[in-house]
C-alpha cells in the first residue's frame, strides 16, 4: 500500500475493509461506542424512571467530564506500558484490555446499585467513564501504529461504523431490554457485551512499532520524558497554529455545545412526554441512527466538493435551529410523527456537524503527536458541554422544557461566530 493513491484500483482500495486490522477496528469502535450512553442519556432515562429529580439528572452529566478530561493521562497511556500485563500484551493492547475491564465491572456494579444508591451509582458511572476514556487512547494510539497512512481512511470508517453500533445497541437495546426485562437485565447484558473488546483485543496483534519504546522514554529521567511526551504536543500546536491557536481551541470548545447540553434531558423529555420507552428506542434510537448515517454521509459528499468550512458552518446553524423544533415538540401533543421529524432533523444536523469537526480536527494534528494531540481536541471538545450541561436539570425543573431548548439553540451561536471568523482567516491566508 506504499504505491501512489492514483495507482491503486477501486477495487484494491475496496478490499481494505477485509483486511483483519480493520475487522479488528470495527469491533473496537463497538468496544469504545457502548460504554458512552451507559452513563449519559440511556443513564438519564434510568434516573428519570426510578424518581430522581430532574435537577440530580442534571448533576449526573458531570461524570461526562471524565471523557473532557482524558488529555490529563493520554501522554502515559501513549508512551508508557503497563507492568505484568504490558509484557504479555504489549503497550497498546494492554491499556485497551484494562479500560475494558473496569468498564464491565463498573456496568456490573451500576447494575447492583440502581437510583436507589445514588452515591454508590455515581462513583460506578465514573469508574465507566474513567475506564472508557482510557480505553478510547488507547484505541486511538493503536489505530494509528498497525497500519501505514494508506490505510487510514479505511481504519477510520471502520472505527466510526463500530462506534455508531456500539451507540446503537446501548441506546435503543438497553431500552429495549429495559423494558422487557429491567434495567439491571439491561446493565448487566452491556457489561458482558464488553467481551467483544477483550476477545479483540487478544487475538490482535500488537503493532510493531509500539513494541518500541515510547518517545522521551530513553532520555534521561522523568523530566525529560514529560517534557517530551507531555509538552511536547502543546508546544507543536501552539508553534504551527500561531495567533490563531486560541481562537481554534475557542471553536472546538464550544462547537459542540448547543449539542451535548441538550443531549443528557433527552431521554427524561420524551418519557415525561408521554412516549414509551420502546417508542423512544425504535424513533430516536434506531430510525435516528439510520439519519446520523444520513448526515454523515452528505457531509462526506459536502467536504469533497466545498471543503470543511462550509459545512462546519451548515452543522453549526443546523444543530442550533433543530433545538428550537424541540422547543416547539415540547408544547405539541406527543405523536410520533412529530417526534420522528424532530428526531430526523437531529441527527442528519448533528452528522453533519460531528462529521465535518472529525475532518477539520485531524487536519489539525501533528502526525508524531497524533493521539495526544487528538485526545487534547476531543477533550475540549466535550468540557464546556459536559459542564453547561450539569445545569441543565434545573433549567428544566424551573422553567420547563421548551425554555430549555431555546436556551440550549441560544449556545450554539458562538460556533456560529467563531467558524465564520476562521473561514475569513482561512481566505486571507
Amino acid at each position: 500500500m506504499s504505491r501512489d493513491i492514483e495507482a491503486v484500483s477501486w477495487r484494491q482500495a475496496a478490499s481494505l475493509y477485509a483486511k483483519p486490522q480493520v475487522i479488528a477496528m470495527c469491533l473496537l469502535g463497538f468496544a469504545a461506542g457502548l460504554p458512552f450512553l451507559l452513563v449519559f442519556s440511556t443513564l438519564s432515562a434510568w434516573l428519570s424512571e426510578g424518581g430522581v429529580s430532574r435537577t440530580a439528572i442534571g448533576f449526573f452529566a458531570w461524570i461526562g467530564i471524565t471523557y473532557s478530561i482524558k488529555v490529563l493521562w493520554a501522554p502515559v497511556v501513549d508512551s508508557l506500558r503497563l507492568p505484568l500485563v504490558g509484557a504479555a500484551l504489549g503497550r497498546r493492547r494492554s491499556w485497551m484490555l484494562v479500560g475494558q475491564i473496569g468498564v464491565s465491572a463498573g456496568l456490573l456494579l451500576m447494575a447492583a446499585a440502581g437510583p436507589a444508591n445514588l452515591s454508590a451509582l455515581g462513583l460506578a458511572a465514573l469508574l465507566v467513564a474513567f475506564s472508557s476514556a482510557t480505553q478510547d487512547v488507547a484505541i486511538d494510539a493503536y489505530r494509528i501504529d498497525a497500519v501505514e497512512t494508506a490505510w487510514q481512511g479505511a481504519m477510520s470508517a471502520a472505527y466510526v461504523f463500530g462506534y455508531r453500533v456500539g451507540l446503537l445497541v446501548a441506546g435503543a437495546g438497553a431500552l429495549y431490554l429495559a423494558e422487557y426485562f429491567g434495567w439491571v437485565a439491561s446493565y448487566t447484558v452491556m457489561a458482558c457485551l464488553m467481551g467483544v473488546g477483550a476477545i479483540t483485543v487478544v487475538l490482535i496483534a500488537e503493532p510493531p512499532g509500539a513494541a518500541a519504546v515510547a518517545p522521551g522514554a530513553r532520555q534521561d529521567g522523568l523530566g525529560a520524558w514529560f517534557s517530551d511526551a507531555v509538552l511536547g504536543p502543546f508546544r507543536d500546536f501552539f508553534v504551527r497554529h500561531g495567533r490563531h491557536a486560541l481562537a481554534i481551541l475557542a471553536f472546538v470548545a464550544v462547537f459542540r455545545l448547543s449539542d451535548i447540553v441538550m443531549g443528557i434531558m433527552a431521554n427524561p423529555f420524551y418519557l415525561d412526554l408521554g412516549y414509551s420507552k420502546a417508542e423512544i428506542a425504535s424513533v430516536a434510537k434506531v430510525f435516528g441512527f439510520v439519519m446520523s448515517i444520513a448526515g454523515s454521509a452528505l457531509c462526506g459528499v459536502l467536504v469533497a466538493k466545498l471543503g470543511l468550512m462550509r459545512p462546519l458552518l451548515l452543522g453549526a446553524v443546523a444543530v442550533a435551529l433543530t433545538n428550537l423544533l424541540f422547543a416547539a415538540l415540547a408544547i405539541l401533543e406527543p405523536r410520533v410523527v412529530y417526534l420522528a421529524v424532530v428526531i430526523s432533523a437531529d441527527n442528519v444536523s448533528g452528522g453533519i456537524a460531528a462529521t465535518a469537526l472529525i475532518a477539520y480536527l485531524s487536519s489539525l494534528t501533528n502526525k508524531a503527536y497524533t493521539a495526544t494531540q487528538y485526545a487534547l481536541f476531543s477533550s475540549l471538545m466535550t468540557l464546556p458541554g459536559k459542564f453547561v450541561s450539569g445545569f441543565s436539570g434545573m433549567i428544566v425543573d424551573g422553567y420547563g422544557y421548551a425554555v430549555f431548548f431555546v436556551v440550549a439553540a441560544l449556545l450554539g451561536l458562538p460556533a456560529i461566530a467563531l467558524v465564520l471568523w476562521l473561514a475569513r482567516q482561512e481566505v486571507e491566508r
